[in-house]
C-alpha cells in the first residue's frame, strides 16, 4: 500500500469517527432540551395535577366483593360524580346533609365516585361504594357494604396509615356500624364529633383513643359515603324522568356512568 493510499484510509477512518462524535453531541443535545421541555410542562401543569379529581376503587374486586357478599354471583362496575349529577346545586344539598363544606382534593365536584353492584343470579342484592378521606396521617379510604335499601351489612378500611391501622381494621371495629342508615347519622355534627342528642353513633366505640383524629374521619366518611349514595344512586332509582330534577338520569333502570359486568358465575 503506498503512502497516498494510507493517507486516505487514515482520513476516511478519522473523518468517520469526528462524524460520530458530532452526532452524538447532537443528540445528547436533542435529548438535553426535550427532557428540560418535558420538565417545564410537568411543572406548568403540576397545580392541575395537585387538583385533579381521585377517585376509590377497590384494590381487588373479584376478592372484596366476595368477601363483602359472600352469596354474590357477579358485579357490575358504575361511575357517577355530583359534576354529572346535579352540579353546584346537588353539592349544596350534599353538604347540607354533611354539615359540612366538601374540600380538597378527595372532595372536587368532579370526583368520580366508583359503585359496585352486586347480583346473585338476576337480583340485585347489593351495593358496594367507597370514599377517601382526609385523615391525620394521609387518606382514608372506607368502603360500605349496603343493602339494595341503604343498611350497612359490611365494613371495611382498606386504606389507613399509623399505628392505629390495626384498630380500625379489625373485624370488631367493624362490626359496630353493621345494621345503620343514613338517618341514624343525622344527629351526628362532623365538624364537632358529637351526636345530638346522643344515640347510635355515640355508641360506637373509639378502638383507639390516641387517633381521635382518624376516628372522627372514620366517621365522618361513613356518613359522607350514606350520602352521596342517597343522591347519586338510590334517589336517582326512585325517580321517573319526567320528575328528576337533577341529571345523571338511570336509564331502563340502570344508573347512569359507563358500566362493565363482572361475573363469577354465569347470571
Amino acid at each position: 500500500m503506498d503512502n497516498m493510499d494510507r493517507n486516505n484510509m487514515i482520513f476516511r477512518i478519522t473523518g468517520a469517527n469526528v462524524t460520530g462524535k458530532v452526532e452524538k453531541k447532537g443528540s445528547r443535545k436533542i435529548l438535553l432540551a426535550v427532557a428540560i421541555i418535558l420538565a417545564l410542562t410537568l411543572v406548568a401543569s403540576w397545580p392541575a395535577l395537585l387538583q385533579a379529581a381521585v377517585g376509590c376503587d377497590l384494590n381487588d374486586p373479584g376478592r372484596d366483593v366476595k368477601l363483602l357478599f359472600p352469596e354474590s354471583t357477579g358485579f357490575r362496575t358504575f361511575y357517577v360524580s355530583v359534576k354529572d349529577s346535579g352540579g353546584q346545586p346537588l353539592l349544596e344539598k350534599i353538604e347540607r346533609a354533611l354539615s359540612d363544606r366538601f374540600t380538597g382534593l378527595y372532595e372536587t365536584i368532579d370526583v368520580p365516585y366508583t359503585v359496585y353492584e352486586i347480583y346473585r343470579g338476576q337480583e340485585v342484592i347489593g351495593y358496594v361504594h367507597g370514599v377517601n378521606q382526609k385523615g391525620r396521617y394521609g387518606g382514608i379510604q372506607v368502603f360500605l357494604a349496603l343493602t339494595p335499601t341503604g343498611t350497612i351489612r359490611g365494613f371495611y378500611v382498606q386504606k389507613i396509615t399509623g399505628r392505629s391501622a390495626r384498630q380500625f381494621r379489625s373485624p370488631e371495629f367493624g362490626a359496630q356500624f353493621s345494621g345503620l342508615k343514613l338517618k341514624d347519622f343525622s344527629g351526628y355534627q362532623v365538624q364537632a364529633g358529637v351526636e345530638t342528642p346522643p344515640g347510635p353513633i355515640s355508641r360506637i366505640k373509639n378502638f383507639a383513643p390516641e387517633a381521635e383524629d382518624d376516628f372522627r374521619a372514620i366517621l365522618r366518611a361513613v356518613k359522607k359515603n350514606l350520602i352521596l349514595m342517597d343522591f347519586l344512586v338510590f334517589n336517582l332509582q326512585e325517580k321517573s324522568p319526567g320528575d328528576a330534577e337533577i341529571s345523571g338520569l338511570l336509564s331502563a333502570g340502570q344508573p347512569a356512568g359507563t358500566s362493565r359486568l363482572h361475573s363469577g358465575e354465569s347470571r
